[in-house]
C-alpha cells in the first residue's frame, strides 16, 4: 500500500481504526447525495469499504486513499477498479468542511500521476451525476473530457469523463 503527499494533504490507506471519521465523511447528507446508497449502518458500511480498498492495494496496487490535513481526515480520493466498464476511475468526495478549497483538484491530480506513472495505466475516467458542477469542474481542470452518458449502480445517464495517459503527460509538468 502506497502513501502519498502533495503539497497540503496526506494520502494514505484507511484503516480499520479510521472507520468511525471515514463514516461521519461518506455518509454527511451533502455528501452521500451524490454516491450510491449504503446497504448498511454508516460505520459498518464504512469498514466494508475500507476492506474493499484494503483488497484493491493487494490485488491491484491502488484504491482510494483517506485524504488527511493537519492529521484528520478531511475525504477520500484516489483509483477505483470498476469491472462494469474494465477500466479505473479517478474519484474523490470530500467532508463539506473541505469544499472549495482545491482539495479534490490536489489529491486527483496525485492519483492520476500514480496511475499514469507508477502503474502505467493507458485510461482513467471519472464519473458524476449530470448536476454534480462541482465534481465535473474538478474533470475539466484535470483535462478530463467529457465522453458519454453511463448507467452505474441504480443510476441512470451519468456523466463520464476520461483522459487517456498521453493526454495526460503532455499536461501534466511533473509527467
Amino acid at each position: 500500500m502506497t502513501t502519498l503527499q502533495t503539497e497540503r494533504l496526506v494520502l494514505r490507506p484507511l484503516e480499520p481504526a479510521d472507520a468511525p471519521a471515514y463514516a461521519q465523511m461518506r455518509f454527511h447528507p451533502d455528501v452521500s447525495r451524490w454516491l450510491p446508497p449504503a446497504s448498511d449502518e454508516p460505520v459498518a458500511a464504512a469498514e466494508a469499504a475500507i476492506a474493499r480498498f484494503a483488497a484493491g492495494w493487494r490485488e491491484r496496487r491502488h484504491a482510494p486513499w483517506g485524504l488527511f490535513r493537519d492529521g484528520r481526515l478531511v475525504g477520500h480520493a484516489g483509483l477505483n477498479y470498476v469491472p462494469e466498464f474494465a477500466e479505473t476511475e479517478v474519484l474523490w468526495a470530500l467532508h463539506p468542511d473541505a469544499w472549495g478549497q482545491g482539495y479534490a483538484t490536489e489529491a486527483a491530480r496525485a492519483a492520476l500521476d500514480y496511475g499514469f506513472g507508477t502503474l502505467g495505466l493507458d485510461l482513467i475516467f471519472a464519473i458524476t451525476l449530470p448536476d454534480n458542477l462541482a465534481s465535473q469542474a474538478v474533470m475539466r481542470r484535470l483535462g478530463l473530457g467529457y465522453r458519454r452518458r453511463v448507467d452505474y449502480k441504480g443510476f441512470k445517464d451519468i456523466v463520464w469523463f476520461d483522459i487517456d495517459r498521453d493526454a495526460w503527460r503532455s499536461r501534466s509538468p511533473r509527467a
